[in-house]
């Protein structure tokens, strides 16, 4: 197994591919990501995190009531957040931060998000655990990512796909938040998977036990 790419290293990665981050999203968003930005986006209410906002692709489509606060490991990548942000008359608290540790307290919102990023965190697993810390009891948290595919020729090919990007980016195909977030108790209220399995969607509700 490939020793993951150290934070540092990402970071500068992700910097470097902030300014042409857009453009080479465009081919996915056309034809696998469908309405998937706006079915996560949708959805989130009040007190809002966005985790790997990246250049803040998804501002645009939270509801106008949600106060949104975004982090990021990238610099760059915020600063193209930022300016986004500022095109469209967007309020949002963007912060520098690393998904595997959060640095809010526990139940600070309403609901999390986290679209495309969760693939390229080195602890998916632990970046899962630390949203659910921060969500508030009975709130959600709505998960999007490309994983590993239905199809057997498909998962074959994204094996050998990750025999590169595993190593070199940190880029996994072969994922499943969803285990994840099962794993950790919260409720499945809406799951959606398409595109031969490659796209999973997933709101699930943090049980509320006061």
């Amino acid at each position: 197994m490939s020793k993951p790419l150290s934070l540092e290293r990402l970071r500068r990665r992700w910097d470097k591919q902030s300014a042409t981050y857009d453009k080479k999203m465009g081919f996915s968003e056309r034809k696998f990501f469908g309405d998937t930005r706006p079915w996560i986006c949708g959805q989130a209410r009040d007190e809002t995190l966005e985790v790997a906002v990246g250049t803040g692709l998804n501002l645009g489509l939270y509801p106008a009531e949600t106060a949104l606060t975004g982090m990021d490991l990238s610099p760059a990548m915020l600063d193209l957040a930022r300016s986004r942000a500022a095109e469209i008359g967007r309020g949002v608290d963007l912060r520098i931060g690393d998904a595997q540790q959060l640095e809010f307290d526990d139940a600070s919102f309403d609901t999390v998000v986290c679209t495309f990023g969760l693939c390229a965190v080195p602890d998916d697993r632990g970046a899962v655990a630390e949203m659910v810390r921060v969500l508030r009891p009975g709130g959600l948290l709505l998960l999007a990512d490309h994983v590993v595919s239905t199809s057997a020729p498909l998962r074959a090919l994204q094996s050998v796909i990750e025999l590169y990007s595993v190593r070199v980016e940190n880029e996994h195909f072969r994922r499943r938040p969803i285990e994840h977030v099962r794993a950790a108790g919260l409720v499945i209220e809406r799951h959606e998977r398409f595109k031969k399995g490659i796209i999973e969607r997933v709101a699930a509700r943090k049980p509320d036990l006061r």
